[in-house]
């Protein structure tokens, strides 16, 4: 089990921004003890029947961070988002800060490499990050130290960031009704999901866990703040001490059934980047659409 950092008792500010285009919540996680913060899983806004990008929810986020006198000291990826654009190179340009993602972005770069027939000008080395983490790693927001612990299973490169008492999981798990990520993408395994929910339940049980994305399950409202404790009793796909093959039996045959995200194509392409968009040979921004391929 990773070794945890010492400091779980601090308690950082956590303010949630919903984008309900995608049904992803980003966050600006700020140091009590200092104006230093961490904005976690941003969000571009396109427009793909139209082929616009813009940065409406990301200036949201970077307008908090200013009107609160607050420093950016990093831009954190959980993952390469398949639903969600990120804007990381966008927020990085007004405000600095650090970007950075889990180093296992490299088995996604090569994946997705091909299968977008990207040449040899891709870097597949996670060089357009700042920084690379491996499985419990460190970092500083101020007076905070943060963690990454490697949590595998969605993707091959999530990782879950606690930072103080506030855990930040990705799509590892969603809230206890919505249960838990998919696994049937490239490089993604319904079993190592299931062992890395464990490293994220292991955690104390008052710990506060954020979610990437709540789809409102039976028509509620939003949701993305829930606790460890509440997830082990209650999480329909791995609470109650549900085994091992029963999750695996359920997520294989639940994924089967699950058609692809659909901005699953740009998002790939954008966020293996870092959040640039790919451009042709004459520097323009472009998109490709692989035929027959995801």
């Amino acid at each position: 089990m990773t070794d945890y950092p010492t400091n779980m008792g601090v308690k950082p500010t956590v303010e949630p921004f919903f984008d309900p285009a995608t049904n992803t919540i980003s966050y600006v996680v700020t140091d009590p003890g200092s104006k230093s913060c961490a904005v976690i899983d941003s969000v571009m806004d396109i427009d793909y029947a139209a082929g616009r990008i813009t940065y409406t929810h990301a200036d949201r986020m970077i307008a908090y961070i200013r009107e609160n006198g607050l420093k950016l000291e990093w831009i954190i990826e959980t993952h390469v988002h398949a639903d969600h654009l990120s804007a990381a190179p966008y927020i990085q340009e007004a405000l600095g800060g650090r970007i950075g993602i889990g180093d296992q972005i490299m088995v996604v770069q090569n994946t997705f490499g091909k299968v977008f027939n990207e040449g040899t000008e891709f870097q597949r080395d996670g060089s357009q990050f700042d920084a690379l983490f491996s499985d419990g790693d460190t970092y500083q927001i101020g007076g905070m130290t943060a963690v990454a612990i490697y949590t595998p299973g969605h993707t091959p490169a999530c990782m879950v960031h606690v930072i103080g008492d506030a855990a930040f999981v990705g799509d590892t798990l969603f809230m206890p009704d919505g249960g838990s990520a998919r696994a049937d993408f490239p490089g993604g395994d319904a079993g190592t999901l299931f062992d890395s929910i464990q490293k994220v339940l292991a955690l104390p049980d008052d710990m506060r866990l954020f979610m990437c994305h709540d789809y409102a399950p039976n028509g509620r409202e939003i949701q993305w703040e829930t606790t460890v404790g509440e997830e082990k009793a209650h999480n329909i796909h791995v609470g109650q001490g549900k085994t091992k093959e029963e999750f695996v039996r359920f997520r294989t045959e639940r994924d089967a059934t699950l058609g692809m995200p659909k901005l699953i194509i740009p998002s790939l392409q954008v966020n293996m980047r870092a959040g640039e968009v790919p451009t042709d040979r004459d520097g323009r921004p472009m998109l490709k659409v692989p035929v027959n391929t995801l």
